[in-house]
């Protein structure tokens, strides 16, 4: 399937049906050349028509000013839906039920304060132990607002002794013991450290019938891997743009609410002028109408200027297509782990699971010494990773920028690191 030759990674180089996506995207240099850039799961690469796109929105502010709400080339008074559309794709989910706004840690929030209703007998939330910092600090918080006590409140399901994932049985374990208690099940698509990816169709399956909410951090996720929320009835999910979706540093984040919830106006939220009813919105009278989809959790304008970069990077999304991305990125994937499987020279353990469908492009190496200094290594010879304490150097090669040789001189490095 696979060998260690330069001649096959440029073989399959030559095969690759997205190889042209690469020279849409500008690469930092290091070392006179490009640098080999395996970090999209923490910022994806700045595409080549994000410049123009920038551009283009402030010719029309200059030209424009207000009258570019409805007289831009991209009327503002819409933006978020330029985004929202081609992301029907690569969440498996309507219109009606995206919206674009605000960030990942914010958008939590004001979805928890629609979600998380806790009472006396069903009030608490399981998470994934060691979830991302962001996420434990948003439950720890809003539990608190409730008044109740984070330590009996959040239930964490942790790996067993001695391994680095979670079990999916010790998850639905858990469901089926606390049925009667939980309000809430949040876990990320994607575990950010191992970057095991989960079955949030059966976990969904799960909560529902314990008579819990579910909701997803799809920070990982988006973009990466394929998901069908709709289908799977989750409830709700949120993400950040700025990884896999290359939306540029702090870009605007995304919610999902399934219509079922959408369509509901009178499901409780956070109102604000740019989430009320359109049609009545102008005529600035007391009374919150929000709309009857996912727009109605949107509290502020659009930000312009904060979605350009995304916006122009979704247009190559819906060019590639997200089936063939994940076609190439599990090959890509499974290429690089062959390759790893080789080294002789540094010692680490691949954390990762080892089934494609278990994982997106992220490969998670854990070494029990010497990480930083190999890391260091790397970056000195081009290379861009990152590191995650105590002992992760997460290697992650994205299929729409990314190539065989990319995975290749990957190898051909770290195998001569002494």
């Amino acid at each position: 399937m696979f060998d260690l030759s330069w001649a096959f990674a440029e073989e399959q180089d030559q095969k690759d049906t997205l190889k042209s996506y690469r020279n849409q995207f500008y690469f930092p240099q290091r070392n006179g050349k490009d640098a080999i850039y395996f970090c999209g799961n923490s910022l994806g690469l700045q595409a080549k028509n994000v410049q123009p796109a920038i551009m283009q929105e402030l010719e029309d502010w200059q030209q424009c000013a207000v009258e570019g709400y409805w007289g831009a080339r991209n009327p503002w008074l819409y933006y978020q839906q330029y985004c929202s559309k081609p992301m029907m794709e690569i969440v498996g989910a309507s219109q009606e039920e995206l919206t674009v706004m605000n960030t990942l840690t914010v958008n939590l929030h004001l979805m928890m304060m629609t979600f998380y209703k806790p009472t006396k007998e069903r009030f608490k939330i399981l998470m994934e132990a060691g979830a991302f910092p962001s996420d434990q600090y948003a439950v720890e918080t809003q539990v608190k607002l409730h008044g109740l006590d984070p330590a009996t409140a959040i239930i964490e399901v942790a790996p067993r002794e001695g391994e680095f994932l979670i079990s999916e049985e010790d998850i639905f374990q858990i469901i089926d013991q606390e049925s009667s208690s939980l309000a809430l099940i949040l876990l990320g698509g994607i575990n950010y450290y191992t970057g095991q990816l989960f079955n949030m169709q059966s976990i969904t399956e799960a909560a529902h019938r314990a008579g819990a909410v579910v909701g997803f951090d799809l920070a990982h996720v988006v973009g990466n891997v394929p998901v069908k929320l709709h289908d799977w009835e989750v409830d709700f999910a949120v993400w950040c743009s700025y990884k896999y979706l290359n939306g540029g540093p702090g870009a605007v984040g995304g919610a999902f609410i399934h219509e079922r919830h959408a369509r509901d106006r009178n499901r409780p939220r956070l109102g604000g002028w740019w989430g009320n009813e359109e049609t009545i919105r102008f005529k600035m009278e007391k009374g919150f109408e929000p709309k009857d989809r996912a727009e109605g959790w949107q509290i502020s304008t659009a930000q312009v200027f904060n979605m350009v970069a995304l916006k122009a990077s979704l247009e190559l999304f819906e060019s590639a297509g997200m089936a063939a991305l994940r076609e190439k990125s599990i090959r890509l994937t499974d290429y690089l782990e062959f390759l790893l499987k080789h080294i002789e020279n540094i010692k680490f353990e691949i954390i990762t699971p080892k089934n494609c469908k278990e994982r997106g492009a992220q490969l998670s190496l854990l070494f029990h010494d010497r990480g930083k200094e190999i890391q260091q290594k790397m970056t000195e010879a081009g290379i861009i990773v990152d590191w995650r304490e105590p002992g992760v150097i997460r290697v992650s090669p994205a299929p729409l920028y990314n190539s065989y040789g990319d995975v290749f001189h990957f190898y051909e490095i770290i195998a001569n690191i002494a």
